[in-house]
């Protein structure tokens, strides 16, 4: 009996120490995007996106335009820039460029805008859109975190973060 309780005890305080590996990650949780997806996209718009793509995994760099790293900004200058369609180099330039645009009337190649600071509507980041589907946007963007990569809009922080979208084709 007085082995047994050592080992009892042992065995009880491992089990107990089992953590739970079941997390939620509350960025994921997505919303419904209503989309009206009646236009083709254009071969333009088309070639825009798969240059931006291009970028992906590139670093993010405050004022950056280049592979070795580049901003939400000047990754949409690259990228229009490409095709000799001059765009503003900053997000506060090209807020009011181009067209406003409904969201559910956006297409491949336009731009998406948003207000990242917490209480705050001004328009700090942009992205292109890459992808439009019924319920869901895909854009890519220069995050500050993990560099250039495709989101979507139907992810809670961009969803609630979204301000509006302008077309420049």
């Amino acid at each position: 009996m007085k082995r047994l309780f050592p080992i009892l005890l042992l065995t009880l305080c491992i089990a107990s120490c089992k953590s739970k590996k079941t997390t939620t990650s509350k960025s994921k949780q997505t919303h419904t995007v209503k989309v009206k997806t009646t236009a083709k996209p254009t071969a333009e718009a088309k070639s825009i996106v798969k240059y931006a793509k291009t970028f992906s995994g590139t670093r993010y760099k405050y004022g950056g335009t280049t592979k070795s790293g580049m901003d939400c900004s000047g990754l949409i200058y690259t990228s229009y820039k490409k095709h000799n369609i001059n765009l503003p180099r900053t997000t506060s330039g090209l807020k009011s460029t181009g067209d406003w645009i409904d969201l559910k009337e956006v297409n491949v190649g336009d731009l998406v805008f948003f207000a990242t600071n917490k209480n705050s509507r001004n328009v700090n980041h942009v992205g292109i859109v890459t992808n439009v589907r019924t319920g869901n946007v895909e854009f890519i963007h220069a995050s500050s975190s993990k560099g250039v990569m495709i989101s979507s809009i139907a992810e809670k922080y961009w969803y609630f973060s979204f301000v509006q979208a302008r077309r420049v084709l």
